[in-house]
């Protein structure tokens, strides 16, 4: 009963994970692109009042941007693991149509691999030929190693990065819209990002096994010097 429980544990685990995974690519790129862009418009204002309507529709139109370019790409990658299947599942169709002794021997090297001999594994090989769909799953599954992507991941991965990116986004814009004054606006930007690329990268540390403290220290660094070298430009060229 306990491995049926865990069964059930890893499946789940497994499909969450990839949702975390679309969730963290759109927040880290959401919370340091905005972030850097407001940070270097800032340097380029020098602090100027009444500019900072520009920071808040420039930091906006880069959400927008950004988070339609990031849902696209993610939609993109999805759609393109899917055609990959499709086109080798055809290719192990026409295969064990065509040439199934060949392939009936590809089973036998798999078994080989975990260490079945030749006849135990002569059972499992006619038990496949006889339901081709079967055989072909089987194929799929151990021969090459793919799962069937789930037909509608494309469009949530799609919908999760930009949700994820938008909400990112707006952590390092917000102080700009609350407050009068670029100075003031910049440092609580700062504050705000650093904490929020802190907690972020200690999730993110979390979900992809790394340590989670260094995570967060290397998450906050990739997203200050960012910021930091928007900024630097940005007072150079004005």
């Amino acid at each position: 009963m306990a491995h049926h429980h865990q069964v059930e544990h890893a499946e789940k685990h497994f499909t969450s994970s990839e949702t975390v995974r679309d969730i963290v690519i759109g927040m880290s790129d959401g919370l340091t692109v905005p972030f850097a862009l407001a940070a270097g418009l800032t340097g380029a204002i020098g602090g100027a009042i009444g500019k900072m309507h520009l920071v808040v529709i420039a930091g906006l139109a880069e959400i927008a941007a950004g988070s339609i370019a990031m849902g696209l790409g993610g939609f993109l990658a999805a759609r393109s693991d899917a055609e990959h299947y499709a086109n080798e599942y055809e290719r192990e169709v026409r295969e064990v149509r065509d040439v199934p002794d060949e392939e009936a021997d590809e089973i036998f090297d798999i078994f080989q691999n975990y260490g079945v001999g030749r006849e135990q594994s002569t059972q499992v090989v006619e038990a496949l030929r006889r339901s081709p769909r079967q055989w072909v799953e089987f194929m799929m599954r151990f021969e090459l190693g793919l799962d069937e992507p789930d037909p509608r991941r494309a469009l949530r991965s799609a919908l999760t990065i930009a949700a994820s990116y938008v909400a990112g986004g707006l952590i390092p814009l917000s102080p700009y819209m609350l407050l009068a004054t670029a100075r003031p606006a910049l440092l609580a930007s700062i504050a705000l990002t650093l904490l929020a690329l802190l907690g972020f990268g200690y999730i993110k540390g979390i979900f992809t096994g790394l340590n989670p403290l260094r995570s967060a220290f290397q998450t906050v660094v990739i997203g200050g010097l960012a910021a930091g070298a928007a900024f630097g430009l940005a007072r150079l060229f004005s």
